[in-house]
C-alpha cells in the first residue's frame, strides 16, 4: 500500500482530502520559528518588576502577557514556576508622558506616552538564558484637548467613546479617558510585540 492510499485508510477519505487540500495550497501552520527551542512547551510568567513611579504598571503588563500567551496557545501556561520548562520575566524601565503637540496659545493638543520594557526568557533546568529582548519600546499618542480628537479616524471609530460622547465631555475628562485608553493599548500592544518576538526569537 503506497502512503498516500495508507495515509487514507488512517485518518477516513474526508479527512484525507482535506489534508491534501491544506498541503497543496501551500498552507503553514502558525506557531514558533525553527530557532525556537524544540525542547520548551510550557511557560511561567514571573511577575513583571515596576521600576517606574506608575503604581500597578508592572501587575497591568504581567496581566496582558499572560493573556496572550493564553490566547495563542503555542507554549502551555503555568501557574508555578517549578511546572514550567521555561520561564518570562520583565522590568519595566520607564513610562513616560510628553507633550506632542500644542495650539497657537501653547495648550496641549497631544500627548506622546513611551513604555519601555527589559524582556528575559530562560530554560528553568538547567538554569539558562534562551533569549533577552532589551529595550522593546512603543509609543501611543493621545488626545490633550477636544480640538485634537479626529472622530473620522479609524484609531477614533474602533474605540467605545462616541462624536457625542466627546462633544459632552470635558477637556480635562477627555484626556483622563483618553490616557486610560492609551494605556490599554499601550498594554496590549506591547504583549502582541513580546508574544511575536519570543516565537520567532529575534
Amino acid at each position: 500500500m503506497d502512503q498516500r492510499r495508507f495515509l487514507a485508510f488512517l485518518v477516513g477519505p474526508c479527512t484525507y482530502l482535506a489534508l491534501l487540500g491544506l498541503l497543496g495550497c501551500g498552507y503553514q501552520f502558525a506557531g514558533r520559528s525553527d530557532r525556537f527551542p524544540k525542547d520548551i512547551h510550557s511557560v511561567y510568567v514571573e511577575p513583571f518588576l515596576n521600576r517606574t513611579r506608575d503604581v500597578g504598571l508592572g501587575d497591568e503588563i504581567t496581566t496582558a502577557v499572560r493573556g496572550e500567551l493564553y490566547r495563542r496557545a503555542e507554549l502551555q501556561l503555568v501557574d508555578q514556576a517549578d511546572q514550567a520548562d521555561a520561564i518570562l520575566s520583565g522590568v519595566v524601565r520607564s513610562f513616560d508622558t510628553l507633550t506632542a503637540s500644542v495650539n497657537q496659545y501653547a495648550e496641549v493638543l497631544q500627548f506622546e506616552a513611551t513604555l519601555l520594557v527589559d524582556t528575559t526568557f530562560r530554560r528553568r533546568e538547567p538554569s539558562e538564558i534562551l533569549w533577552r529582548g532589551q529595550g522593546i519600546r512603543l509609543t501611543e499618542i493621545y488626545a490633550g484637548q477636544r480640538a485634537a480628537v479626529v472622530t473620522t479616524s479609524t484609531q477614533f471609530q474602533n474605540q467605545t467613546l462616541s462624536t457625542s460622547n466627546v462633544r459632552n465631555l470635558t477637556d480635562i475628562q477627555l484626556t483622563e479617558t483618553e490616557s486610560r485608553r492609551m494605556r490599554e493599548n499601550l498594554m496590549e500592544r506591547f504583549a502582541r510585540e513580546l508574544h511575536q518576538r519570543l516565537m520567532e526569537m529575534f
